[in-house]
């Protein structure tokens, strides 16, 4: 089914779109214009709206608002949001009633007209993904950015043609239902993560392997052979397989020899580039290149990897260098919310750091943080939910040796504590291994106030 033809089976049916957030908000207003009954669903009251919902209202849309969003819902379809469980009893009941459970990445893998790539892991998507994506732009290609990173697609998919790609970053929240892989599927790596949500590990790993068991043998996935939970499934994988990894050597995918980065296919190797061609700091960001050059082998020629690995200085809130006063390096990596990112973070840097953390709790275990606290962290400020947890794990690690650890109310005390207290040479980092909802609406909201602080020191 083609996207017009999508459309028009939504003529005669109603519909309703759950979440009036940036992600269902084209979605929203494309169905409107094609003149498709549409009632939009938010948890949030009018008066929270705006003058959205006055908007969406001019524009033909039913609005149902507040605690009761949920509640009777008969539309012919539905859309729900990233992040909101399928099986919460209103939805259930009504595909019990005969309505049908939809989302908008769902649609858009059964219209998208152009080869996709897809990438999912616990940490790594967005870098890989942006890497990915960029280095198809610079052979030449069409891309499409979108998924859990860039914006919603399915209301440009319209605009694409088959000669295009569309490269997406995949949560397990959109990956829980979906019954249709990419052409190309990246599982960077899996650590217990999003357990507020999920009901265990299992369904959480579950949910991710839907980026590649609905593939065919025509298909490629990518796995990080350094991982064992996604070693294990690239055994299990129904197409051709490739690999990665930073600590052994390939058959077939991209790995590390010393410091060269090798890619092995068909009994062949080459050289693409060395590890100190990659601007990025971090042995997690090796592994991103490592995993991205495994996808546009054969796509990308391996000079222009080479040239964009020595510009490419990484994505907005991923160890993001804010500025440098007097002498003092601040970062901004507000988007690891989680402990083995928060990890990954402080293995980026060489000397001991002034570490900024905390935030709401996922339900994921922090004794691993701990002892890496210790052993990178010169001070501990924290700030948000998780704060007492990240303190237990730090102080009941067997490295602990008295790690200065400081509470503070908000970014904006944490921020000047941190201030007075760095000395020239220092690196002050942002990295709350938790996520964001405890105070801000995602985890870009919390970088941008982070950054507006930090930027206001003088």
């Amino acid at each position: 089914m083609n996207f017009e033809e999508y459309l028009d089976s939504l003529k005669d049916k109603t519909v309703a779109v759950i979440g009036i957030g940036v992600s269902n908000q084209p979605l929203i207003r494309l169905l409107l214009k094609r003149g498709i009954s549409v009632t939009a669903c938010d948890k949030k009251s009018r008066e929270e709206l705006g003058t959205l919902g006055a908007e969406l209202e001019s524009l033909g849309a039913r609005l149902q608002l507040g605690e009761g969003y949920l509640r009777d819902l008969t539309e012919d379809v539905i859309f729900r949001t990233p992040g909101m469980r399928p099986d919460l009893p209103e939805l259930q009941a009504a595909v019990d009633r005969g309505s049908i459970l939809t989302s908008e990445m769902e649609a858009f893998f059964e219209v998208c007209p152009c080869s996709k790539i897809a990438v999912t892991g616990s940490d790594g998507k967005t870098t890989t993904t942006t890497i990915i994506a960029e280095l198809l732009k610079r052979a030449g290609k069409r891309v499409h950015l979108g998924g859990n990173i860039g914006h919603p697609l399915l209301a440009e998919t319209g605009e694409m043609k088959k000669e295009d790609i569309a490269v997406l970053e995949l949560s397990s929240f959109q990956l829980m239902t979906m019954t249709r892989s990419p052409h190309i599927a990246v599982v960077t790596n899996l650590a217990p993560n999003h357990l507020d949500v999920h009901k265990d590990f299992a369904e959480y790993i579950s949910a991710k392997e839907n980026i590649f068991t609905h593939q065919n043998s025509r298909d490629i996935a990518v796995f990080n052979a350094d991982c064992g939970l996604t070693a294990d499934e690239a055994r299990r994988a129904p197409g051709r397989t490739r690999l990665f990894s930073g600590t052994k050597e390939l058959e077939d995918g991209v790995f590390l020899r010393g410091e060269s980065v090798i890619c092995a296919a068909d009994g062949q190797e080459r050289e693409v580039m060395k590890i100190g061609d990659i601007r990025l700091p971090g042995v997690h960001n090796i592994e991103n290149y490592l995993a991205a050059i495994a996808v546009v082998d054969g796509l990308v020629p391996d000079e222009q990897i080479r040239a964009f690995a020595r510009e490419f200085g990484g994505v907005e809130h991923r160890i993001e260098l804010v500025r440098t006063l007097r002498g003092v390096r601040w970062y901004n990596d507000s988007i690891a919310s989680s402990p083995s990112r928060t990890i990954a973070g402080l293995r980026s840097f060489p000397e001991k750091v002034i570490l900024i953390a905390g935030g709401k709790d996922k339900g994921i275990p922090y004794d691993q943080l701990g002892p890496v606290v210790n052993d990178h962290v010169k001070l501990l400020i924290l700030c948000g939910a998780t704060a007492g947890v990240i303190r237990r794990a730090v102080e009941q690690a067997e490295n602990y040796a008295g790690l200065e650890i400081v509470d503070t109310q908000d970014y904006s005390q944490a921020v000047q504590l941190a201030d007075s207290r760095a000395r020239e040479g220092d690196v002050v980092i942002l990295s709350p291994a938790s996520t964001s909802f405890d105070r801000f609406a995602n985890f870009m909201e919390r970088g941008k106030v982070f950054k507006e602080l930090v930027n206001q020191l003088h």
